[in-house]
């Protein structure tokens, strides 16, 4: 079974680190203190390991929710009442999320303990590490995990508290979202000198060199958006120290599905910076820390197909505007969907006995509690055929067999609980050949060689067996970006830059162009007077 390494999984760390950030939360007292503890080197790694399970805990579940569900990725309607979940989904949906919702409120304060206990780390490593290249390296790594929590919060809720010491829990004004890109950007730079240049297993899930290239990549290439002055020369340049290492590469058509497996890990060549995931690994208090792909993705009949301990649910699916980037049939990534009737492994159909009513809630024969088996037929449309006013397709086996679903991260049949071994990528290494083709694309100076054209086709000769491109269009590289980063958190940010997060699909036709960030939820101005609510939210 794969495992999360020593300076994560520190379970004495896990169960008292939890302080917060921005007054989230009521501060914890700690018996985390420099006259106990660290006073070796390998207590001083261990020390850094609240930080990293601090960003694996609610990634996969509240934040994956507010990067997914917002977009036309993906969709989760009720089923008979079930997954209604007081409107969180379907608010999501229909972009009419207001302060109280739950997933914007989960999602701040999970971000914020994510700086929090980034900076009670930093805290003690500066009062108990001797001074030294390591004392500054260590420091490094972990304003890095700190600066990669203050860009997902800048990402979703643009403006924000800026705090970097750890017991001084006086509230503090939200700044613009300016002012937080230009934090972030100055941190990262300082750290950047003292970060390790190893990639492999010694590095793995944690902040490397590359990692701190790749996420200056992402904030440049969004930066117009982001700050209003366009930085692609930048995004080319960090791209390319990326790239001019050697030290990764694509994975091949062969391995692309791979990548995403239970067994995933350092082996793989495009990783750069991933959370890992392991069942074992218990959560801190009050936090999930879980990764449950498969409970989401999969159809609650495919149990036996993927040998899972427990019956998945599959209420999630994708909608038919987004599955239609995936028109290629020569492209290994279709590969990642479950679509249509449904087999076995060795291609028996997938067989479901209910009663008629069981399956078609409408029907109105005398003889509905009748035995009725059916092949499973996972189809396209999502209809709510229940109720419109509660999001609800209905409880039978077709509204639970509505929508394709993504099989990316796929079942973990090792696992004895709901969560899986899936490690879940942050960057990759074909982001930061689409975010240089983009840049270049979008008006930045080639380098190395490269043209938006070379670097999109270096990517789709990977990908499909399909000729190569002879022109590029900002059209293509966000259809690419699609099929590429499907369920990895990246499509709501691709939108809003591409220009499509105001458009309508499914039966969502909200434009409010103020929604490109989510508001800042009731609970953090309860704890922060201080703090003033993004435009266009109450």
């Amino acid at each position: 079974m794969k495992k999360i390494m020593n300076y994560i999984v520190a379970p004495t760390l896990l169960l008292s680190v939890m302080a917060s950030c921005h007054k989230v939360e009521v501060p914890i007292t700690t018996e985390l203190t420099p006259n106990v503890f660290p006073q070796n080197e390998a207590q001083y790694v261990q020390a850094m390991g609240p930080a990293y399970t601090a960003l694996r805990h609610d990634f996969a579940i509240s934040y994956w929710f507010e990067q997914t569900l917002s977009s036309d990725e993906a969709i989760m309607p009720a089923r008979g009442g079930n997954w209604f979940d007081n409107q969180n989904y379907r608010m999501l949906h229909y972009h009419d999320w207001t302060r109280d919702h739950g997933f914007t409120g989960a999602s701040w304060s999970y971000l914020s303990k994510l700086i929090g206990t980034s900076n009670q780390a930093i805290s003690i490593l500066r009062q108990t590490m001797p001074e030294g290249a390591s004392k500054v390296a260590n420091l490094s790594e972990l304003k890095m995990v700190r600066a990669l929590g203050y860009f997902m919060m800048m990402d979703l809720f643009g403006n924000l508290p800026l705090d970097t010491v750890y017991g001084d829990f006086k509230p503090r004004a939200n700044v613009p979202r300016t002012e937080v890109f230009n934090f972030i950007e100055s941190e990262v730079k300082s750290a950047l000198p003292y970060l390790s240049p190893t990639v492999g297993t010694a590095t793995y899930g944690r902040a490397n060199k590359y990692m701190a290239f790749a996420l200056l990549a992402k904030m440049y290439v969004n930066a117009e958006y982001y700050t209003g002055t366009a930085r692609y020369n930048d995004c080319i340049a960090a791209c390319d120290s990326i790239i001019q290492s050697g030290r990764y590469n694509l994975e091949p058509r062969s391995s692309y599905l791979r990548m995403f497996y239970p067994n995933n890990g350092p082996q793989m060549k495009e990783f750069i910076f991933t959370i890992p995931y392991d069942p074992s690994a218990l959560p801190a208090p009050g936090t999930n820390g879980m990764m449950y792909r498969a409970r989401y993705d999969i159809p609650r009949s495919m149990r036996k197909k993927y040998s899972l301990p427990y019956t998945p649910e599959g209420p999630e699916s994708t909608l038919p505007e987004f599955y239609a980037h995936f028109d290629d049939p020569n492209d290994i990534r279709n590969d990642q969907w479950l679509t249509g009737l449904q087999y076995y492994h060795d291609g028996t159909p997938v067989i479901v006995t209910t009663t008629k009513k069981g399956y078609d809630q409408t029907y109105t024969g005398s003889d509905g509690s009748a035995p009725y088996s059916f092949h499973v037929n996972l189809t396209p449309d999502i209809v709510l055929r229940q109720s419109v006013a509660t999001f609800d397709v209905g409880n039978d086996e077709i509204g639970w067999n509505m929508g394709y679903r993504n099989n990316k991260f796929y079942p973990d049949s090792t696992s004895i609980s709901r969560n899986q071994n899936n490690d879940m990528p942050i960057f990759r290494f074909s982001d930061i050949i689409l975010m240089k083709s983009e840049a270049i694309l979008r008006g930045g100076t080639p380098t190395l060689g490269h043209t938006a054209l070379s670097l999109a086709n270096m990517l789709r000769a990977e990908r499909t067996t399909s000729a190569p491109l002879s022109s590029v269009t900002l059209d293509y590289l966000y259809a690419e970006r699609a099929r590429e980063f499907v369920s990895e958190t990246w499509h709501r940010n691709d939108m809003i830059r591409f220009g499509k997060y105001e458009g309508s699909w499914g039966f969502k036709t909200n434009s409010e162009t103020y929604r490109r960030i989510f508001p800042i939820p009731t609970s953090a101005f309860v704890l922060n007077p201080l703090l003033v609510q993004n435009q266009g939210y109450q």
